[in-house]
């Protein structure tokens, strides 16, 4: 783009935090707008959250993905991608430590939504580890059929979740008791969400496309410089983009969630970043109809280790949102400090076995 990655190292490291700082208040445009306009146009919780607000937070991991497709770079795409879901978990300890009360965010926020949700995760994230083993030259209407098995799966979960939210035969409709919010939280949700009805129409709508704009933007520049930035410190793609990379493109998810646990809605926090963590794998099917050839194949044992990484963190808080822990260490249930130590473990297996090979 512009020979941006072969400026001085300075300038491309001033550049990547301008980015990324562009990509944080635009993430915060998003989500505010994206509520607004699901709520507008009725699309529903599944259809504004798990569709609507998990596209358009995933917008820089969009933008990543089509520019190294198109420059035949997939190493830092497809380690974006699951990397990506794993430091995007991570996310959840922060809201965790984040939230008042008493008690940890998976008690707060149990759902068995939530749970199916994460099972989605899960369920993607091993159709990816399927299709890592497939020949590169096994296609149907010149598509890889792990690809399309990747798609399917997200439109099949997505749908039974929009079912599980209205029609779920649990009792409260797989509510845990005792979560939920406190009447003050409430309170505060129903007065942001009328403050956002508030604003037209049409001014929400050009903010909502000026946001996606500047995050798209960002996104290239983002891997643009990241591209510079590794080389520069002789840093492997997969590496950068499985930690620096996604840091940076997973700040629309940190806003996004501090909103909502300021607004008191946990479970929306939590499915936030389920449904977009469930969402990045997708991003397989457009790489591979822009670079002209299967992605999935072409990862590497680091990428594979990742996408493993990214499903423990996941099974880690399916727990949790199962036995719903009541006590608190550093602010964060034992689920979260969990996340943050496998995390930190997996990182340093990932460096480990790069430098192996």
């Amino acid at each position: 783009m512009f020979g941006i990655s072969h400026l001085s190292f300075p300038f491309l490291v001033l550049t990547f935090g301008l980015a990324a700082a562009a990509v944080w208040v635009a993430g915060i445009g998003l989500s505010s707008t994206t509520d607004a306009l699901a709520s507008r146009f009725n699309l529903g919780e599944a259809l504004g959250g798990l569709l609507l607000l998990a596209i358009t937070t995933n917008l820089p991991e969009i933008a990543i993905t089509v520019s190294a497709a198109l420059h035949h770079d997939l190493g830092i795409a497809i380690g974006n991608i699951l990397g990506g879901i794993a430091i995007q978990t991570v996310v959840l300890c922060l809201l965790d430590f984040r939230i008042p009360g008493k008690h940890p965010l998976t008690f707060q926020a149990a759902s068995l939504v939530l749970v199916l949700e994460g099972i989605l995760v899960v369920a993607v994230l091993v159709v990816a580890v399927m299709g890592t083993q497939m020949p590169r030259n096994v296609s149907f209407m010149h598509l890889a059929p792990q690809d399309l098995l990747i798609f399917f799966f997200w439109i099949g979960g997505v749908w039974l979740l929009n079912k599980a939210r209205t029609d779920l035969p649990w009792q409260e409709k797989g509510d845990a008791p005792g979560g939920e919010q406190t009447v003050a939280m409430k309170r505060r949700k129903e007065d942001a969400q009328k403050k956002t009805q508030k604003a037209g129409i049409g001014k929400t709508i050009a903010l909502f496309l000026a946001a996606s704009a500047v995050t798209l933007i960002a996104g290239f520049v983002l891997e643009e410089t990241g591209n510079g930035i590794a080389g520069r410190i002789h840093l492997t793609g997969v590496l950068f983009g499985a930690t620096v990379l996604a840091a940076a493109t997973s700040l629309p998810e940190i806003s996004t969630g501090l909103a909502s646990i300021k607004m008191g809605d946990y479970q929306l926090a939590v499915s936030d970043i389920f449904g977009g963590n469930a969402f990045l794998p997708v991003l397989f099917l457009p790489a591979t109809l822009i670079s002209g050839s299967s992605v999935l194949p072409q990862a590497k044992n680091t990428d594979i280790y990742l996408a493993g990484l990214g499903i423990l963190l996941t099974a880690v808080y399916l727990y949790g949102l199962i036995f719903r822990p009541r006590r608190l260490f550093l602010r964060m249930g034992a689920d979260s400090i969990a996340v943050l130590l496998l995390y930190a473990l997996g990182i340093a297996g990932l460096f480990t076995i790069a430098r192996a090979h």
